[in-house]
């Protein structure tokens, strides 16, 4: 870092401090005899000094170390500085926090420091979402061959990107995690019900978070299925044009994790609309259900995934069944989810040719 720093830090520091601003110079921050009792620290701080005028001055800057722990996407360590920018100056006798600086590919630094929100930029994409394809066929009697061609498509999307595996055993572990504590995932959606004596009630949640934690112990260290995944490959992220051409919208929670994640995720959406309409996995449901991991399996003989799937469709259930999303969905849907999701979390493996047992009281 130190050596594209004094390259371009005197740039930035001119434009954020004055022309007058001069680099003198910069250094690895000296630890001191302290930093002897401990091995690893988050961060890889450098000390600079500079004239201001005619002033000296020093001051620090800290780069968030990559790695475990929660830093292992740049997005991570952004949060982190961003957050220290904002809070360090609230705090009495707290060391000022004076600027962020993004670092552009070219070395170049910009100053962040006045940003309230951060913003995302996409291009736009033309297409109908997958789950108007499930809309449709709730009131079908069977499928057409545009339907399995889309599910092959879906299928073979999946076979594709999960090919990819990753290599950190940290940011599987931290997938499992996350599954089971981050606020858009298990705990936080356990949260989100409403409180009170109505179905599901606190016992319900509590025993299902409880459960699936033990799930986290179960599988956390299986870190050689980490894998190139989309992360919240549900229908309505899933934009169809012509054909079985579509396009993908908002992968969530990272670049890499388990497989199982998109399986279930996508999978779950043929069970909870053939609920509606049918009261169990019936009809072209069924078919693309059980087409799908048949597919799926056989290209990519992945038993496996039937070992680690419970917490994923646990997960994927709690959105699906949540009166925040989806209010006006009839109650004995709910309660047949939430039947799925326990039965599912008490048995050794998912099999994919008993979800009607699965969703039975």
């Amino acid at each position: 870092m130190i050596d594209f720093v004094t390259g371009k830090l005197e740039a930035y520091f001119k434009s954020t401090f004055g022309q007058s601003a001069v680099l003198t110079e910069v250094r690895p921050m000296q630890g001191g005899s302290a930093s002897e009792q401990k091995s690893h620290g988050y961060g890889s701080p450098l000390e600079v000094s500079f004239m201001l005028g005619s002033r000296p001055r020093r001051c620090v800057l800290n780069v968030v170390r990559r790695g475990a722990f929660g830093h292992e996407h740049m997005a991570d360590r952004a949060q982190q500085i961003l957050w220290s920018h904002d809070a360090y100056n609230r705090l009495p006798r707290h060391v000022r926090a004076m600027d962020v600086a993004g670092i552009r590919r070219g070395g170049d630094l910009v100053s962040l420091g006045d940003v309230d929100e951060l913003i995302l930029l996409v291009e736009f994409a033309d297409g109908d979402t997958y789950a108007a394809d499930l809309l449709r066929l709730s009131e079908a009697d069977s499928l057409n061959a545009a339907d399995l061609a889309r599910a092959d498509a879906l299928c073979d999307y999946l076979v594709q990107i999960h090919s990819v595996r990753g290599a950190s055993p940290n940011l599987y572990a931290r997938r499992i995690r996350e599954l089971i504590g981050h606020g858009e995932c298990i705990m936080g959606l356990c949260d989100s019900y409403p409180a009170g004596d109505g179905f599901p009630g606190n016992s319900l949640l509590e025993e299902i978070e409880r459960t699936c934690v033990s799930w986290r112990w179960r599988i956390k260290h299986r870190a050689h299925r980490l894998r190139q995944v989309h992360g919240d490959f549900h229908p309505w992220n899933i934009l169809f044009r012509t054909g079985d051409d579509f396009t993908v919208l908002d992968r969530s929670r990272g670049e890499w994790g388990e497989a199982a994640d998109d399986v279930t995720c996508l999978t779950i959406n043929y069970l909870f609309f053939s609920l509606q309409h049918h009261e169990r996995l019936a009809g072209p449901f069924a078919v693309l259900f059980d087409h799908f991991w048949r597919r799926y399996l056989q290209r990519t003989t992945d038993e496996e995934m039937l070992a680690v799937a419970a917490p994923f469709f646990a997960f994927r259930a709690l959105v699906l069944a949540n009166p925040m999303w989806y209010p006006k969905l009839a109650e004995p849907v709910r309660r047949k989810m939430f039947t799925f999701v326990r039965r599912v979390l008490d048995a050794e493996t998912f099999a994919p040719d008993r979800v009607n047992e699965y969703c039975e009281a």
